[in-house]
């Protein structure tokens, strides 16, 4: 019974997702957007909870940031914003780039899925992104935990000569990353190329482009799940 409350609850909190919050342009429209962005993305909880790190000089990472948020990021120097949500009709992106224009930010996208193995294409671009924006910068997504952790570990291995741990910590409860949620692929692909690099040296543009498989690496991941559902259930 609580499960079919909770799967009605998700399912209206979906439709209500897709019909509302797509419109800035009038008063009205921009106040039922505004209520999309605080209850619908629950922007309401970043009003406090900011989940920020600057995790290199002149690089922030964050959950998906305010107008104010972003103002007192500007005032710390910084110049893009590069969101790894994506680029969709909807009150994040419609606020997040009215904000950036009266700022004078860039804005760059990158997107990312946290429950998936993402493909090459949108690996390299996040890695292009590092290349190219201009900087200082701060990258997010919605929550600041899951592709914001995996990215900016990606940043550290590339730029920083980081350690394992310190890539690791990237993907931690710190930041409300979760390993044993559905997000725990992003750990699962990290571990991966980190043992390869071990072994290898491989730079991660490098693996990226030459070996990692996105395919393999999601059979490998539902392989490792389901032995320990079946110790679990021993």
């Amino acid at each position: 019974m609580l499960r079919k409350f909770a799967n009605w609850v998700h399912h209206k909190e979906r439709s209500l997702h897709r019909a509302t919050g797509n419109d800035i342009s009038t008063p009205e429209t921009r106040k039922a957007a505004w209520r999309h962005y605080l209850w619908l993305d629950h922007g309401v909880l970043r009003f406090w909870w900011k989940n920020e790190a600057e995790i290199a000089p002149g690089v922030f990472r964050s959950n998906h940031p305010h107008h104010a948020r972003l103002e007192r990021f500007k005032a710390k120097g910084v110049r893009t914003v590069l969101s790894l949500r994506g680029k969709t009709e909807k009150s994040p992106y419609l606020f997040e780039a009215e904000s950036c224009k009266t700022l004078g930010l860039d804005l760059v996208f990158a997107p990312l899925g946290a429950r998936e193995f993402a493909t090459r294409a949108r690996f390299i671009a996040v890695l292009d992104a590092f290349e190219t924006i201009p900087k200082p910068f701060v990258m997010h997504c919605k929550s600041g935990a899951d592709r914001t952790g995996l990215a900016s570990a990606m940043y550290l291995l590339t730029y920083c000569d980081a350690t394992d741990e310190e890539a690791r910590a990237q993907l931690t409860f710190r930041y409300l990353h979760i390993r044993k949620s559905a997000t725990g692929r992003l750990d699962f692909l990290l571990e991966n190329y980190l043992k390869q690099r071990a072994t290898t040296g491989l730079d991660l543009r490098t693996w990226i482009t030459d070996v990692y498989d996105p395919d393999a690496l999601a059979k490998a991941y539902g392989a490792q799940k389901a032995t320990q559902r079946f110790w679990r259930g021993w």
